[in-house]
């Protein structure tokens, strides 16, 4: 308990576990992802691409402020639970507004605006918890002060004026307002609190579940209203490998190694492999799997839907970038993820990212079936390589974590 004034603060402590309630904040992000992913589809430019990794990168600085939060106070206890649902509804307002992010719909309310001050809200809540947090702890609450108040002056402001202007003025402040925000993230200091190593480790690993979540969904999108097919058969099961591969190469070796750093990392460098590998690193992740996301999605109707194509047409464009772009991305960040917290790079995943970027080409000339089964071979050989190849290594990281 925290303070005399009865408000049930409970602070976390080591071995806690994520809280269901906070898996049922995550929910708002599992809409909010799918919104993201519309917002992608709805016009496949680079323009659009870009708009739509803004909106991500503003949702995902939400939610890691909660999760910092969250390993702090027990978010189903007392008026943290309040501000929890408070929050929600506020996540939940912004992700209802992503299509209206840039240019507002005609009727209703004004949508950017709507937008910039739902967000406004949730990081408000956010702050005074942290206050109310800190009360007995001076340097964390100058910690959260300094943090809160220069990212809501840097961010969010300017994402109110964005929301007056539109065009390239408006996408320039948007990228200021998110590249000051994290640039401002990285500045302010490492007087946090890692209260809890497996928490915090547990609550990163959920939200991978949650966008790869997204990529199976996108799926079944991508062949809504359609009759069962074999080529929609192969699609779909061939997108489910590759978004279990990415679980895999995620959970197997690489999330155990990053935990148990930060579980024996004390003081500022713990404060640090938390910030850079786990704020910072994720999003590369995030971003990669949402992109994968569209294209899946692009792939299952290009083979689903005879009307408008044959199983002959490539995929081509953002669509295919996307799709192993978003691999790629995954894969890099997983071993900026990994290398910092260790200081090992994991080279064979260098070497299939490579791979996945040369073979662009080939796959922009083969048809959208066939692009999508080399990724999945690319990965298959990928994840059966470090298997085998690091077996022993393997079996004593995935096996200490029970010792």
């Amino acid at each position: 308990m925290i303070g005399s004034t009865r408000i049930r603060l409970r602070q976390v402590s080591e071995g806690d576990s994520v809280t269901q309630l906070e898996l049922f904040f995550d929910l708002v992000l599992v809409f909010a992802f799918t919104m993201v992913t519309g917002l992608a589809a709805e016009e496949t430019s680079a323009k659009n691409l870009l708009r739509a990794t803004l909106v991500l990168a503003v949702m995902w600085w939400v939610w890691i402020a909660y999760s910092w939060l969250g390993n702090v106070l027990r978010a189903d206890e007392g008026i943290t639970r309040i501000a929890m649902f408070v929050a929600m509804g506020g996540v939940f307002l912004a992700a209802l507004t992503i299509p209206e992010a840039f240019r507002d719909l005609e009727g209703g309310w004004y949508g950017p605006l709507v937008f910039a001050i739902a967000y406004l809200v949730v990081r408000l809540v956010h702050l005074v918890m942290f206050r109310l947090a800190s009360a007995e702890d001076p340097q964390l609450r100058r910690q959260a002060m300094k943090w809160g108040t220069g990212s809501i002056a840097i961010g969010t402001s300017l994402l109110v004026i964005a929301a007056t202007t539109s065009g390239t003025v408006q996408i320039g402040l948007w990228i200021a307002a998110i590249v000051g925000d994290m640039l401002w993230t990285f500045l302010a200091g490492e007087d946090w609190r890692v209260n809890s190593a497996s928490h915090f480790s547990e609550r990163y690993g959920l939200i991978i579940i949650v966008a790869l979540g997204e990529s199976i969904v996108s799926i079944g999108i991508g062949v809504a209203g359609l009759p069962i097919s074999w080529p929609i058969a192969v699609g779909a099961l061939l997108g489910l490998g590759i978004s279990g591969l990415l679980w895999w190469a995620y959970f197997d070796v690489a999330a155990l190694s990053v935990e148990h750093a930060l579980a024996e990392a004390e003081g500022e460098r713990q404060i640090k492999i938390a910030r850079n590998c786990y704020t910072f690193w994720h999003f590369p992740m995030i971003v990669g799997i949402i992109a994968l996301s569209l294209g899946l999605k692009k792939v299952l109707y290009y083979v689903g839907d005879a009307s408008h194509h044959t199983l002959k047409d490539a995929l081509y464009g953002v669509p295919l970038f996307c799709l192993y772009g978003g691999v790629v991305l995954y894969l890099l960040a997983l071993v900026g993820f990994k290398h910092y917290a260790t200081g090992k790079v994991t080279v064979v995943r260098v070497v299939a990212a490579v791979a996945l970027l040369a073979l662009i080409p080939l796959a922009a000339a083969l048809p959208a079936l066939a692009s999508l089964s080399i990724q999945c071979a690319v990965l298959v050989v990928l994840i059966l390589w470090e298997t085998t190849r690091y077996a022993q290594p393997r079996d004593e990281i995935r096996h200490a974590v029970h010792d």
